[in-house]
């Protein structure tokens, strides 16, 4: 037994070991990533600048822009997965249902991510961040001749160190990995997420300084008899969500139907309405950091709504292009204006004081990604970091869970696994792979829940092999008992894995 111990220390040192090497090659790759977007909007920006100046320049940057959209397509015409956010594909390869290269997704990634991202387009960096971190992970566990199980956990270690190094929020991304990619607490997940996304903020803190990716000033707490505004706001920010749900998902069928250009150039339909946006409002494209950062200086409401009008549509037409570039920031932007429009009119009703604007741009932020993302203690975790003050965690949470459960009852579904849902998958019915392990919690209140062993009905060929309960491990027979808070280590046919996944998921859900 001694020796059983000692080796399963030895072995998850190894993994730890392999953790941090991911996390610092996912946070050279995607600082340097994050730098070069910088760059090249800056040095689009200036151009525009420039145009002013010189109006016949115009024409050589419009030409520029749609060069970069069509190299970033015809990447994404040569390997598909590369497009979009990337988060779908890592939460698909995760559950097993989808089987990716490493690198051929990682360069075309990078490539076309710096294009269509620096070019100002409204898309994010972390979404690309996360799934060039994935990449990294995949890469890492290759040279390490990682086990399967390793594997993934490396995988989503990549994950969590891409966002990290994206947003400097260690903490952020590793909750996000556990929470809305991984589904699983699992200790041998969260510790090694956590251990890479903080090596990854290592790197780049080195790079980019510590001070938070969003250091919005404010002074004052948000008063608790105001707090009945909170809920106002969560509501509206849940009812806004779910409208922005609607329109991602649905948009990409309209450009289904233009008949003249083919997928890959889609991108072209973006970046002509770019042109003249960037030319007027240069400080309105890209992911939006720097708006979210200058909100607090527009009082009029009207202009705050066109901002938003123009965020969240230029905001759909961009990512439904299929370039590579994520809708992270930019639903944090989003979120950030409307926190900024209610609150300026509850100021102009004289309901609010002006200085507490600022927390509503902040709690804004937590919940309009809780209602669409649908990830609350992300949300509360990555805005706490990434703004530098844990001062409105209490805020924060009222505002993320009223959104979320708005959201919740308008029928609102989650937005990367709806668009994982919409890729085609393949599930081989054939049980001729190795073998093959998946952890699996048992929630409170689910069909797993308090029987025994022998009573489950148990997806064809599983086996469970190990129960973690606390600090043991127990080998079980077919009267075991089940409780909640388990860990169950399910061996299984490695090309199930994706069928397994979705039964399990199915005997989780909560007892009738």
């Amino acid at each position: 037994m001694e020796s059983e111990d000692r080796q399963t220390r030895k072995s998850n040192l190894r993994l730890l070991f392999e953790a941090l090497a991911v996390g610092l090659v996912a946070g050279i790759v995607v600082g340097s990533f994050r730098w070069l977007i910088g760059q090249t909007l800056a040095m689009w920006q200036k151009g525009y600048q420039a145009a002013h100046a010189n109006p016949a320049l115009l024409w050589l940057l419009a030409g520029g822009v749609l060069a970069s959209v069509i190299v970033a397509g015809f990447l994404v015409k040569q390997q598909p997965h590369a497009g979009g956010s990337g988060i779908p594909e890592v939460e698909l390869q995760l559950q097993g249902k989808l089987q990716l290269a490493w690198w051929p997704i990682f360069w075309r990634k990078f490539v076309g991510g710096v294009l269509s991202i620096g070019s100002g387009l409204f898309l994010g960096r972390e979404g690309p961040s996360i799934q060039l971190g994935s990449t990294v992970g995949q890469g890492v566990a290759q040279g390490f001749k990682a086990s399967k199980s390793d594997s993934r956990v490396l995988l989503a270690t990549g994950a969590a160190s891409g966002l990290s190094a994206a947003f400097g929020a260690p903490l952020g991304g590793a909750m996000f990995i556990v929470e809305e990619v991984f589904h699983n607490f699992s200790p041998r997940v969260w510790l090694n997420a956590l251990a890479g996304a903080i090596m990854a903020n290592f790197v780049v803190s080195n790079v980019f300084g510590q001070t938070p990716v969003l250091a919005i000033d404010y002074k004052h707490s948000f008063p608790i008899l105001q707090y009945w505004q909170l809920l106002l706001l969560g509501a509206f920010l849940g009812l806004i969500g779910r409208f922005y749900q609607w329109g991602l998902l649905n948009f990409s069928h309209v450009y289904q139907k233009i008949p003249v250009l083919p997928r890959w150039l889609h991108g072209i339909i973006p970046a002509l309405i770019l042109v003249p946006v960037m030319y007027y409002f240069p400080g309105y494209v890209g992911g939006g950091n720097n708006l979210i950062l200058s909100l607090n200086q527009i009082h009029a409401v009207n202009i705050l709504v066109l901002i938003f009008l123009l965020r969240i549509s230029f905001s759909i037409v961009s990512y439904d292009s299929g370039l590579p570039g994520g809708i992270f920031l930019p639903i944090l932007t989003m979120g950030a204006l409307l926190g900024a429009v209610y609150g300026q009119f509850m100021v102009d009703l004289g309901l609010l004081d002006q200085k507490l604007v600022v927390n509503l741009i902040i709690f804004s932020m937590a919940g309009l990604f809780s209602a669409i993302v649908r990830s609350p203690f992300t949300a509360i975790m990555l805005i706490a970091e990434m703004v530098g003050s844990l001062l409105h965690l209490m805020p924060l949470a009222v505002v993320s869970v009223a959104a979320y459960v708005v959201n919740e009852l308008l029928g609102g579904v989650p937005i990367y696994e709806s668009l994982a849902g919409r890729m085609q998958t393949k599930e081989d019915n054939d049980y001729v792979g190795e073998a093959d392990q998946l952890t699996i919690s048992i929630y409170e209140g689910s069909q797993l829940a308090d029987h025994q062993v022998k009573d489950i009905a148990w997806p064809d060929r599983t086996l469970v092999r190990v129960i973690h309960r606390g600090q043991k491990d127990i080998i079980p027979n077919g009267n075991t008992k089940l409780l909640a808070g388990d860990l169950l280590v399910l061996e299984i046919d490695e090309n199930q894995r994706g069928l397994v996944y979705d039964k399990m998921a199915s005997l989780q859900e909560a007892k009738e």
